[in-house]
């Protein structure tokens, strides 16, 4: 099982997306495929987000579950705690003058 979220990218990359993946929600995406499907959909994710950001979950055998990558900024961010993937929150920006 695999879970992509996408926030503020092209549509030719949402369109990209449902190629492989059905959108159950604008911008959420789930499918069971292999590991280099997978891989081949990240690669197409990095080349195209164009400074939106992306959240790629699937299921593995590990401690949690599931592992997880994101790419572009997000106030979640990824953090490794004693092995352990978790996420904490930054603080939100401060609005300019």
């Amino acid at each position: 099982m695999v879970m992509v979220v996408t926030e503020n990218v092209p549509p030719r990359l949402r369109g990209r997306m449902a190629i492989w993946l059905l959108e159950v929600r604008a911008g959420v995406y789930v499918g069971d495929v292999s590991r280099r499907t997978r891989e081949m959909i990240w690669l197409q994710l990095q080349e195209g987000f164009d400074g939106g950001n992306v959240v790629m979950a699937w299921a593995t055998r590990n401690e949690s579950g599931f592992e997880f990558q994101t790419l572009g900024e997000n106030r979640r961010e990824p953090v490794d705690h004693d092995g352990l993937r978790l996420v904490k929150f930054l603080p939100p920006a401060a609005d300019a003058p």
